[in-house]
């Protein structure tokens, strides 16, 4: 079992699946919180047209993939909170022009062609380098120092816009700042789940947490649980399988997802019958009222 931490490149693979198991869901959390669970899937396409970027200028397509994905989801935000666009057209926008024009710079590239973009689509535990770890290293601390240490701005923002405005708090900077979080998140996470594949990382671990707890704080722990859970093992799976790591990854989230709501039927069931008991029970009468 231990057998894959003797290869160089499975070590700085678990560690990437470490730390993207960690930041994937505390993003996603807010993401599903506010109805935006696609909204990872819209910036990898824009994260697309970086990394194609990238190989036309010679450049790390891990950080050019940041500055790129980063832009259109700043440019996503600014239209949606404008009014000038829905967030449904929003993030139309941005699947099909980042998977156009990552298609197109691409095959401008020298020597470029769409193969190139293969393992940034589905993941690849091989060719993650040790310039990829440092790059997910920092935008892992980036990710993580966001959204726990402003987790009860954030929180106020997705759940009530116009009451967390009432209360003073700085609404368009914490949509940017969620915004630029969940581009980060996106190119820290494609080397190992792949571009296509990283939403789901982002938000079935918070579904399947949110079927076992109530509080935001406690699902947002077993989220990330949850989240390093099935990176680790569809990693090492994905070794021994010889199969690609982000549908690996992928279908054990899936897996998961329907084990735990197995499991907490039961409790929800126990929950709901006695919330019908407190409900149906008589309210006692104030001392003194008429006719007591």
């Amino acid at each position: 079992m231990f057998e894959v931490l003797d290869y160089a490149f499975m070590q700085r693979a678990l560690l990437a699946a470490l730390l993207i198991g960690f930041a994937a869901p505390a993003v996603g959390i807010y993401l599903v919180q506010r109805q935006q669970a696609l909204m990872g899937d819209g910036i990898g396409h824009v994260a697309l047209t970086g990394v194609a970027l990238g190989f036309l200028l010679s450049a790390n397509p891990v950080w050019m993939a940041v500055l790129v994905s980063t832009v259109g989801a700043v440019a996503m935000e600014l239209l949606r909170s404008s009014g000038r666009a829905r967030g449904d057209v929003a993030l139309a926008m941005l699947f099909y022009g980042g998977m156009a024009g990552g298609v197109m710079i691409i095959n401008l590239a020298p020597g470029g062609s769409t193969a190139n973009l293969t393992s940034y689509l589905w993941g690849s535990v091989t060719t993650v380098s040790e310039a990829d770890i440092a790059a997910i290293c920092w935008l892992s601390v980036f990710v993580l120092v966001v959204t726990l240490g402003l987790r009860r701005q954030l929180f106020a923002v997705c759940q009530d816009e116009e009451f967390a405005r009432v209360t003073g708090l700085p609404v368009r900077t914490l949509n940017l700042l969620l915004a630029v979080t969940a581009a980060a998140t996106v190119t820290v996470a494609m080397r190992v789940v792949g571009l296509l594949l990283v939403s789901a990382l982002m938000v079935i671990p918070v579904v399947a947490a949110q079927q076992a707890t109530r509080g935001f704080v406690m699902t947002l722990v077993l989220a990330m649980v949850f989240g390093v859970l099935v990176s680790l093992s569809g990693t090492v799976t994905s070794y021994y399988a010889d199969v690609p790591p982000g549908a690996t990854i992928v279908l054990i989230a899936l897996g998961l997802f329907l084990l735990v709501s197995l499991l907490a039927l039961p409790l929800a069931r126990s929950r709901a019958r006695r919330q019908a008991v407190r409900d149906a029970a008589p309210v006692p009468e104030p001392a003194g009222a008429p006719g007591a």
